[in-house]
Formats: C-alpha cells, structure tokens, sequence
C-alpha cells in the first residue's frame, strides 16, 4: 500500500481533501449538489457528538494531524464528517440517480 506519511502532520487533511474531491465530481456529475449538502446538514450534529465522544474516552487516536482543533475536533474530522456522505451520496446518485435533481428534495 501507498505510504502517504510522507506529508507529516498534513497527511490526514491531504487525505480529506484528496477524496473530498472525489466526492464533489461525483455529486456534480450527478447533479447532486443540493441531496449532499442536505444530507450533510442533517448528519453532521450526530456525526459531531459521535466524533466528540470517542475522541475522549480514546477509541482512536489520530497521529498524523494538523493539530488545529475546531470546537474541541480536530479540523480534519470535521471535513471527514461532510466528505463521507459526500462520497456516499455522490456515489448513490452516479449509480441509481437520474441526473435531475427535484426541488422538493432540498
């Protein structure tokens, strides 16, 4: 496997950025701009306890960081808390999406 530790305490944000990427052409692609950010919206309150939560009784440690905390996350995990849904909607919709987004849906 690809050793990408090679961008130190970026590495988790190069990450982020690099499938955050991946997600946006596919929801573009789709037409399924609106279906993420709402999707994201209504995930990210519960994703934020979830991450708060096991981030302080230390299910996981996270190494390779910026180190810059947002709202007591790291930075990082704010964006894996929109790219991951991003990913999943971006890749629903390039599947199963008929490329035209309804109104009502937003």
């Amino acid at each position: 496997m690809l050793d990408i530790s090679v961008f130190g305490r970026y590495t988790y944000l190069v990450t982020e950025l690099v499938w955050g990427t991946v997600a946006a052409l596919l929801l573009r692609r789709a037409n399924a701009l609106r279906k993420a950010a709402v999707t994201i919206l209504a995930l990210y309150p519960i994703a934020y306890v979830w991450d708060r939560y096991t981030l302080a009784v230390g299910v996981f440690d996270i190494k390779l960081r910026t180190g810059i905390d947002v709202a007591g996350i790291p930075l990082e995990e704010h964006l894996f808390m929109a790219v991951v849904p991003g990913l999943v909607v971006g890749i629903h919709e390039t599947i199963f999406g008929d490329g035209t987004e309804s109104s009502s849906s937003a």
